[in-house]
């Protein structure tokens, strides 16, 4: 069982380079572009609401640009479909100009096909002679068909996501989960510390960026340090400044998990912060990271990729926290009313769109967290019957996604009519 449900966390965990919506938009332009050997003219986006939403106000990697027109131009005039969710890496001042002017001429486009929490983007990039589609469907990378002048070039299924299909994660339990995280061999559970590092590193490029200005107020809060002895404070200045350099455009990479940077960065560092502060083996942060991705994948299977409730809080904040309980000496019990708690707590807060306001949502999904730990280990939980609990563990977990879909579906509608009510190019 633990190889399996580690094989499932390998393929899911993926670097990205700033938020994951924004790099899909510029993979899908540029497998588009790369199909023609003319220069591209302009680019039509169609995407689903979550996917249009997530990345309205995103900031790009490498530049001072946000938002769905600046992807997908960066995408179709620089961007290399090879390195996937990386597929901006390389992008220079020059591209960056040239991508203002492409924007600036009114050559890109970007529309909703559907309000939706399934992820989807079709990409059309016209030269002198040339009609070039890329489709995307059912997770961040899944270039699924290629086309050129009408003619289809490639074609592959959809994931699985796709076609209303469940991960096989679903198939699992909660105590299955915490058996695995905590009696897998350790060295099995190694490869786990990719995570926190490279979510560290974004952290401190956050601490050296003036436009982080919530870093630099986390940080003075925390002694001016990302670890200090409050673990709670520390925990804060970790995440916070790690999502927040990531939803600005920093250029270094999150760990993502279920196609999220921000969700790996809540469902980690909190528990980096508990093991520095506290000086606990780095064997046990690797456990309480398994617990903490593996309840953010299930319920994230139930809630949709995008939607409208803040997964990184909601689903990456509940994963974190039962990591936190794990750490901290709690059995299966305790992480069973952990997650209770958290389902008492953030199960509506709104997800309004990768951007500066997810750097607030974070903090408070790290206080929830370490409260609804807290209580777990002292005995006290809010009983099943209660709100949105279920009979089981995983009936909650299950419960808690459908009021993102179908519960919050007109939800998503209104978010999305008051950020196009805004107009302009951050589109």
């Amino acid at each position: 069982m633990a190889q399996e449900l580690l094989q499932l966390i390998r393929a899911d965990r993926k670097p990205a380079l700033g938020v994951t919506e924004p790099a899909a938009i510029a993979l899908a332009c540029a497998a588009a572009r790369e199909l023609s050997e003319e220069e591209p003219e302009s680019v039509e986006l169609l995407e689903n609401s979550g996917m249009y939403k997530n990345a309205y106000t995103c900031g790009l990697p490498g530049t001072d640009k946000v938002g769905n027109l600046y992807a997908a131009a960066l995408g179709t005039l620089a961007g290399r479909a090879d390195k996937g969710l990386l597929s901006l890496t390389d992008i220079t001042p020059e591209d960056v100009e040239r991508s203002r002017r492409f924007v600036a001429e009114g050559r890109v486009k970007a529309g909703v096909s559907s309000v939706s929490s399934d992820i989807y983007i079709l990409a059309r990039v016209r030269t002198a002679h040339d009609l070039c589609e890329a489709e995307i469907r059912g997770s961040h990378t899944n270039i699924c068909r290629k086309s050129k002048n009408g003619v289809t070039v490639w074609e592959k299924p959809a994931d699985a996501a796709a076609e209303g299909e469940k991960s096989p994660i679903v198939g699992y339990t909660l105590a299955d989960f915490y058996r695995c995280a905590a009696t897998a061999p350790a060295e099995e559970l190694a490869f786990l510390s990719e995570s926190w590092q490279m979510n560290l590193a974004l952290a401190e490029a956050a601490r050296q960026a003036e436009r982080c200005v919530l870093t630099k107020s986390l940080l003075r809060v925390n002694g001016g340090t990302f670890v200090s002895d409050d673990v709670r404070a520390s925990a804060r200045a970790l995440a916070g400044a790690a999502a927040e350099g990531r939803v600005l455009g920093l250029d270094k990479p999150a760990m993502s998990i279920t196609g999220s940077g921000n969700h790996g960065i809540i469902a980690v560092m909190p528990l980096y912060a508990l093991q520095q502060v506290e000086a606990l083996p780095e064997e046990l942060l690797w456990r309480g990271i398994c617990l903490s991705y593996l309840v953010t994948m299930y319920m994230k299977e139930f809630s949709g990729k995008l939607s409208a409730f803040c997964g990184c809080g909601i689903a990456a904040g509940t994963g974190m926290a039962c990591g936190l309980t794990l750490m901290r000496g709690g059995g299966y019990e305790q992480v069973a009313a952990t997650l209770n708690n958290m389902a008492a707590s953030l199960v509506g807060m709104i997800c309004t769109g990768g951007n500066h306001a997810c750097c607030m949502k974070v903090l408070s999904a790290v206080d929830t967290a370490f409260s609804s730990s807290d209580l777990a280990l002292a005995g006290s939980f809010v009983s099943p019957e209660h709100g949105v609990g279920g009979r089981t563990p995983e009936e909650t977990m299950r419960n808690v996604g459908r009021i993102a879909v179908p519960g919050m579906v007109e939800t998503e509608r209104v978010i999305l009519d008051i950020m196009q009510e805004k107009g302009g190019a951050a589109e």
